[in-house]
């Protein structure tokens, strides 16, 4: 299992050129998924540089925003994005907030890091007041419908005992509710949210794979450079000639408190 802090201990920017560009497109879908309106005070939990944060500001405005992440580099970021907004940093398992404070608990392609899901998802529902939203979406990594599935899918051609990121919380279709459901929210829902990215050429979709972000960037750090170069072309025989379209989709799940 791939460690949140090892595969997140990287800079905003990194971070922004690696997933922003999936996260960024997510975030309105997800928002429109939890019914987020103006006049919610909301908590972006796992915020990272901010996709879902900018989203819910201007939904909502800065004053009706809060945010935590665990990573430094990342709460800096959105601090600096963001500075009119109240961001800490804290793992979802130990929100450093009072009860019942949020209308509404959101964690955006977050879940499936957590050190303990379950646990992160009760915090969620305890700094959510009665009858609030909590809400998560997390790719399809397991059914082969995130945007990173034809990396890993090249990757485990080359190297069948890879993990991959499939067996991550949530990634399964209809695990998070299960996850809602064990975490004590009520009244859960779930469904699927996607989206579609153009790539201009190969190195636009490939480059940010050698950034270090995440479980598929630690895992290309771990490869020496002939092993990169194999991995990299094997990825580019999988990929029609550009520009082409990444399409994903995330699961999603929203309870009440």
């Amino acid at each position: 299992m791939y460690s949140r802090i090892m595969s997140f201990a990287v800079g905003a920017g990194a971070y922004d050129r690696f997933m922003g560009r999936y996260s960024e497109p997510l975030a309105p879908i997800f928002a429109d998924f939890a019914a987020i309106a103006p006049g919610l005070r909301v908590l972006d939990v796992g915020c990272g540089p901010g996709a879902l944060t900018a989203e819910l500001v201007r939904r909502l405005g800065l004053e009706s925003v809060s945010a935590v992440d665990p990573s430094e580099p990342f709460v800096v970021a959105a601090r600096e994005r963001f500075p009119a907004v109240t961001v800490l940093q804290a793992p979802a398992e130990h929100l450093p907030f009072e009860d019942d404070t949020f209308d509404a608990c959101l964690a955006q392609l977050v879940v499936h890091f957590m050190s303990d899901p379950v646990a992160g998802l009760r915090e969620m529902r305890r700094v959510t007041r009665p009858h609030g939203v909590v809400a998560a979406c997390v790719w399809d990594h397991e059914g082969g419908g995130g945007p990173l599935s034809l990396f890993w899918e090249a990757v485990q051609q080359m190297d069948p005992a890879a993990d991959g990121e499939g067996g991550l919380a949530g990634a399964r279709e209809g695990q998070l509710a299960e996850l809602f459901q064990a975490a004590g929210l009520g009244e859960v829902v779930q469904g699927s949210l996607s989206i579609s990215i153009e790539h201009e050429s190969f190195e636009e979709w490939g480059e940010p794979y050698t950034l270090g972000v995440g479980p598929a960037g630690a895992y290309v750090a771990a490869l020496d450079s002939f092993g990169q170069a194999r991995l990299r072309e094997r990825c580019r025989t999988m990929l029609p000639p550009p520009p082409f379209v990444v399409s994903a989709r995330a699961w999603a799940a929203r309870g009440i408190t």
